[in-house]
């Protein structure tokens, strides 16, 4: 298991020398600095994105589901989720980046520049949609990859058949009394983006006394959070 997680991370950093070859040659030094703790450590990031929404919002999730995953597939993913900015060379430190909001979202030309590399070189994000993020993620997604469309994604796909079998998408919290659903990117055939909508699956992952939700809710969310968690660090 840690030798596939470590080769991802070495793979990001290979790709990322040669992506930015000519791009920004003046950020070698210190990607190359960020990638060594990489090497020796599983981890997840924050994105804190411009615009105004709530990048900060449910601040107990990712913590619960970093333990959920710890303890149930066995990663070793520090405790304590790290913030990092979307323009920052610092997102090349952590394999899989994690976004939510209810509101705007805005990515300058430099930062929508960084998170393409970021994904095309190995890295992986993961959108969850927390009421009311939709309409900018989608138009903000499209500064990253002008060439691609989010396409929502069979159950067959490996991302929903990882340690949990998931046969459609959990359904934490009730807004438009539509169906979860969930959407990807996909880079040159690969999985680069999955984006959670409709279905709340970060309110799952909360402290059950944030929203009340039960045990029978909380944990298919916390299922679900840890099969992408490990088909990130696997592919």
């Amino acid at each position: 298991m840690k030798i596939i997680f470590y080769r991802h991370s070495f793979d990001l950093f290979k790709t990322k020398i040669t992506a930015y070859q000519g791009f920004a040659s003046s950020l070698l030094l210190p990607v190359f600095l960020l990638f060594s703790l990489v090497l020796s450590a599983q981890q997840i990031a924050i994105l804190k994105y411009e615009g105004g929404g709530d990048w900060y919002a449910n601040p107990t999730a990712l913590p619960n589901l970093i333990s959920f995953c710890n303890e149930n597939i066995f990663t070793k993913i520090e405790k304590k989720p790290q913030t990092v900015e979307t323009s920052s060379a610092e997102i090349y430190n952590y394999p899989i980046l994690f976004l939510t909001g209810h509101g705007n979202v805005f990515f300058t030309e430099e930062a929508a520049q960084n998170l393409r590399i970021y994904l095309i070189s190995g890295g992986f994000l993961h959108i969850s949609d927390n009421y009311g993020l939709d309409p900018y993620i989608r138009k903000e997604m499209k500064k990253v990859f002008p060439e691609l469309d989010f396409q929502e994604i069979p159950y067959s796909h490996p991302i929903y058949h990882q340690k949990y079998s998931f046969e459609i998408l959990p359904k934490v919290h009730e807004h438009d009394n539509k169906a979860p659903q969930g959407f990807g990117l996909f880079f040159e055939g690969k999985l680069v983006c999955f984006y959670d909508y409709e279905s709340d699956l970060s309110d799952g992952w909360e402290d059950e006394n944030v929203h009340n939700d039960p045990k029978d809710i909380r944990l298919p969310a916390l299922k679900m959070g840890a099969n992408i968690v490990s088909y990130a660090f696997k592919n």
